[in-house]
């Protein structure tokens, strides 16, 4: 299928990984990885099943094949069958993206205790994305028929380094500061057979996003240069190409997708976290 942005499919990923696909930003990585030309795309999902297939017929509409596989990041065991499944199923893969983060922030989860929140967050958001990432950097290493570098993109957060006041930011700084740091370290280690990049998504309408009060609405669009919330689709589209061959002198890099932060906002002081 032609490309509509006008690049070659031939320099994007033909066959990717796109772990917590089932809504959000993750089914967006996986309809745009389809849009621009991927044969192949890995749907990976944990409990959404219903989500997961969703995204795989929207990835099949563009012509692209989808494989569904589930996986609780936070097991050891199914972490070691989500990268077996992958390569077995998808023989070569170009780009494997962490997408995949547990939702503390709406539904039954929003009304768990800090700690548990934290622990959650902790057990898959980072020791399950770094355990599955050097899975599967040790297939890549094995390999030897790779004609360019294969790219893994971390998902981030853009006031993780910053600082967010309130249970939020407590929680979700530390562990996505951790995971950039992570992708930073892994490709000093890896380059040049393996491209490792984040990209660290602002003020994203999300599944939260869209049932905030008038506070954080304000607070989103002021907080960006281009005075607006970000789409699942603004941080694909970075995905996208952090994972192309357009992007093949980047590495170890933080991609920042929040519209420009917006440093003249002053944050109202009758706030709450």
């Amino acid at each position: 299928m032609p490309d509509p942005s006008g690049t070659s499919p031939t320099k994007l990923p033909r066959h990717a990984v796109i772990t917590g696909a089932s809504s959000g930003i993750g089914k967006a990585i996986a309809i745009e990885m389809a849009r621009h030309g991927a044969h192949r795309i890995l749907v990976h999902y944990c409990s959404n099943q219903a989500g997961a297939e969703q995204t795989a017929a929207e990835v099949e509409s563009f012509g692209a094949q989808a494989v569904l596989c589930k996986a609780d990041l936070s097991i050891s065991d199914d972490r070691d069958f989500l990268v077996h499944d992958a390569f077995s199923k998808l023989e070569t893969i170009d780009a494997w993206v962490n997408n995949a983060g547990v939702d503390v922030l709406t539904g039954d989860t929003a009304s768990l205790e800090f700690e548990e929140k934290l622990e959650r967050l902790v057990a898959v958001d980072l020791l399950g994305t770094i355990s599955l990432s050097r899975l599967v950097v040790d297939y890549w290493l094995r390999q030897t028929d790779c004609q360019s570098a294969p790219a893994i993109i971390f998902i981030g957060w853009d006031q993780a380094t910053e600082g967010m006041e309130g249970e939020a930011g407590e929680m979700f700084g530390p562990v996505k500061a951790a995971v950039m740091a992570y992708a930073k370290n892994l490709a000093q280690s890896v380059a040049p057979r393996i491209r490792v990049n984040a990209v660290a998504p602002g003020w994203i309408r999300t599944a939260w996003g869209s049932e905030v009060d008038g506070y954080w609405d304000r607070r989103a669009k002021h907080q960006s240069l281009m005075r607006r919330w970000g789409t699942p689709e603004d941080v694909a589209r970075a995905v996208v190409f952090l994972s192309s061959a357009e992007s093949s002198f980047v590495t170890g890099q933080v991609l920042e997708v929040n519209g420009g932060w917006n440093r003249r906002y002053e944050r109202d002081e009758d706030s709450s976290s």
